[in-house]
């Protein structure tokens, strides 16, 4: 391959997953090594990553002869077909990659990737689904993270409640159960919240805080 993209990211199997990711990681001005068994997928991506092979993720062999387990980062992209997914994460371990990510498409596949030992398990279609749900059923919220279970960050216009109050003189944990992290002015930019931090309509904001609490803060009108 020339380069030596071990510091970069193996990206296994470019289906619709693996190919965005390898893309946007390219774009961020990572080495991206992406390895996919259809030569059209090969010749698609061609110029566009920084090394793109035909070869089987699931053959051993083939993966110890790119280096596959050298890098530090290697991503399972393929999901649909369980076997390939697991024998292809099973491959990168055994070869001694140090970290791996893997898209799962169901929870019994994530939970047999976590058990052979996967780094980091990547629901894409179910994490994008929790999250719409969450905007879906909150017209206010603009944006929605969770985090982990029952904890999660929300992005919402600032509740008129609030307006012309600054943070330190008016308790918003104590009375919300949240903590507003940042605030970004009409027509500025995010910054750092601070006690001093008077906000005004048109404001928005980024809570944090327990899920539910979140939730109903951001819905506030």
């Amino acid at each position: 391959m020339g380069k030596n993209l071990t510091n970069g990211v193996a990206v296994l199997g470019l289906g619709r997953f693996g190919r965005s990711l390898a893309l946007e990681l390219a774009l961020q001005g990572e080495d991206v090594l992406g390895i996919d068994g259809d030569p059209k997928v090969v010749a698609a991506l061609a110029g566009r990553l920084t090394h793109v092979v035909e070869a089987d993720a699931t053959d051993q062999e083939a993966m110890r002869q790119l280096s596959v387990g050298d890098f530090s980062r290697v991503v399972i992209g393929m999901g649909t077909d369980l076997e390939s997914s697991i024998l292809s994460a099973t491959i990168a371990l055994e070869l001694g990659a140090t970290k791996v990510w893997a898209k799962a498409i169901s929870h019994a596949h994530a939970r047999i990737l976590d058990r052979i030992g996967v780094h980091h398990v990547v629901r894409p279609e179910h994490d994008t689904g929790k999250r719409v749900a969450h905007l879906v059923r909150g017209e206010e919220m603009l944006d929605y993270i969770e985090f982990d279970p029952g904890y999660a960050f929300a992005r919402a216009p600032a509740p008129r409640a609030l307006h012309g109050r600054s943070l330190q003189g008016y308790g918003v944990r104590q009375e919300y159960g949240v903590t507003i992290v940042a605030v970004k002015p009409a027509g500025g930019s995010f910054d750092y919240a601070t006690p001093s931090t008077v906000l005004r309509p048109g404001d928005e904001v980024i809570v944090s805080g327990p899920a539910v609490q979140v939730e109903a803060f951001s819905n506030l009108s």
